[in-house]
C-alpha cells in the first residue's frame, strides 16, 4: 500500500522529509537531532519509515492546495463573468437609451409631419385662391385696358376744349400716357395709376392760381408774355413791358385785348400768384360760357 501511494506522488528527498517531519513533530525535533548526531543511517531509516507512515498527510495537503487553486480559478472566472455581465449591462443600457431617443425622435417627426401636412394644405388653399384672383384679374384687365384708352381719349378731348393754359405740358402728359400703354414692362396697375394721376392734376388746376412765362401765338405772330391762370375760370396775359394785356374769350375761342384800366390789377394778380404779394381782391373781366349766362 505504501508503494502504491508512493507511486502516485512525486518522490521527496531525505532532507525534504526531514524538514517536513521536523515541523510536524514540533518539540520532538530534539529526538531527530539526537538521531542525526548519533547515526546518519539510523536517521535515513527513520525518515523512510516515517515517510511511509505520514504520506497520506502530504496527499491531503496537496488536495487542499488543489482545492484552493480551484477556488482561485473559480473566483477569477466569476470576476471575468461579472465583467462580461457588466459589459452586457452597459450595452443594454446604451441600447435602451438609443431606443428611447429613437422613440422621442419618431414622436417629434410625427408632430412635424402633421404640421407640415397642415401647412401644405394651407398653401394649396392659398394657391387656389391666388389662381382664382389671377383669373379675376385677367378678366378685369381685359375690361380695364379698353377703359384706360377711353379715359385717355376723354382727357385729351377735355384739354383741347379747355382754357389753353400750359398747352405743351398738358399735351406731353397725355402723349406719355399713350406711350406707357404700349409698354409691356409696366404693369396694368401702374398704367391705371398714372391715368388717374393725370386726371388728378387736371382737377387740381381748377382750385389754384398760377403765373408762368411762355410764348403767345396771336394774330400770326409769337410773343413772350406772362400768363395768369385763375383756376379754370379765366386766363390772362400781359406783355413783359406791361403795355398790353388780354384774356381768353371762351365764346369765340380766341384771345382778346383788355383795356389799360386792367393793367394794374393784372400786375397785382401776377405778383399774388408768384407769392410776392398778399392775397387781395382783384377786379378782372371773366368770360363765362353761354349756358352759364
Amino acid at each position: 500500500m505504501a508503494e502504491a501511494t508512493a507511486g502516485k506522488n512525486k518522490p521527496m528527498t531525505v532532507h525534504a522529509y526531514f524538514f517536513v517531519y521536523k515541523k510536524l513533530l514540533g518539540s520532538e525535533g530534539v529526538i531527530m537531532d539526537f538521531f542525526i548526531k548519533r547515526n546518519h543511517k539510523s536517521v535515513v531509516m527513520f525518515v523512510l519509515v516515517s515517510a511511509v507512515l505520514f504520506n497520506p498527510v502530504l496527499t491531503y495537503a496537496e488536495q487542499i492546495s488543489q482545492a484552493l487553486k480551484i477556488t482561485v480559478d473559480t473566483n477569477k472566472a466569476a470576476k471575468d463573468s461579472q465583467k462580461e455581465i457588466n459589459k452586457l449591462d452597459e450595452k443594454t443600457r446604451q441600447m435602451l437609451e438609443a431606443y428611447r431617443a429613437a422613440i422621442k425622435e419618431t414622436e417629434s417627426l410625427r408632430i412635424y409631419n402633421k404640421q407640415l401636412k397642415e401647412l401644405i394644405a394651407s398653401q394649396e388653399e392659398e394657391a387656389r385662391s391666388i389662381e382664382k384672383q389671377m383669373r379675376d384679374i385677367e378678366q378685369t384687365q381685359r375690361k380695364i385696358v379698353p377703359l384706360m384708352y377711353r379715359m385717355i381719349d376723354t382727357l385729351e378731348q377735355f384739354v383741347d376744349l379747355d382754357v389753353p393754359f400750359l398747352p405743351k405740358e398738358r399735351a406731353e402728359r397725355i402723349q406719355k400716357l399713350r406711350e406707357r400703354m404700349r409698354r409691356a414692362d409696366i404693369p396694368i396697375s401702374e398704367k391705371y395709376r398714372q391715368v388717374l394721376e393725370s386726371y388728378q392734376v387736371e382737377n387740381d388746376y381748377g382750385r389754384t392760381i398760377e403765373a408762368y412765362r411762355s410764348e403767345l401765338k396771336m394774330n400770326g405772330g409769337t410773343r413772350l408774355v406772362d400768363f395768369l391762370r385763375i383756376g379754370r375760370v379765366a386766363l390772362f396775359y400781359q406783355t413783359l413791358d406791361s403795355y398790353e394785356s388780354g384774356y381768353w374769350d371762351r365764346e369765340s375761342g380766341s384771345w382778346k385785348v383788355l383795356s389799360h384800366s386792367y393793367s394794374y390789377a393784372l400786375q397785382k394778380g401776377l405778383q399774388m400768384a408768384r407769392k410776392r404779394a398778399t392775397p387781395d381782391l382783384l377786379i378782372l373781366p371773366i368770360s363765362a360760357p353761354k349756358d352759364m349766362r
